[in-house]
């Protein structure tokens, strides 16, 4: 059984910064895919980030380039999604999701079967 376990949400003032942890167990190879998404209130979730463990291939959602990045330690079996500069935009809960196949090109909701309970993110002006 896959399971993830996010964690290090808060509430933060514009253009400052906060790091998202997302530690996976159940997966017995080395190379899977972790995406990160986001629920805006009265939005629909959309896809933030996403990499494929153990290729450092990774996504970017237009709106967060050159503010997050996503990373991993391998030997936490731990993902990060770095978010600096952030916007009060940039609030909503954040969830991250595993798959053992996904797009390599961009990052679609449908491949990812394994989802973490989420945590909230709060950017104030």
């Amino acid at each position: 059984q896959v399971h993830l376990v996010e964690s290090g949400g808060g509430s933060v003032q514009s253009g400052e910064s906060l790091r998202l942890s997302c530690t996976v167990s159940g997966y017995r190879g080395s190379r899977y895919c972790v995406g990160w998404f986001r629920r805006a209130p009265g939005k629909e979730r959309e896809g933030v980030a996403r990499i494929i463990t153990g290729t450092g291939i990774t996504y970017l959602a237009d709106s967060v380039k050159g503010r997050f990045t996503v990373s991993q330690d391998s030997a936490k079996n731990t993902l990060y999604l770095q978010m600096n500069s952030l916007k009060p935009e940039d609030t909503a809960m954040y969830y991250c999701a595993a798959a053992l196949f996904c797009d390599m090109v961009t990052l679609k909701q449908a491949d990812f079967a394994y989802w973490g309970q989420g945590t909230q993110v709060t950017v104030s002006s």
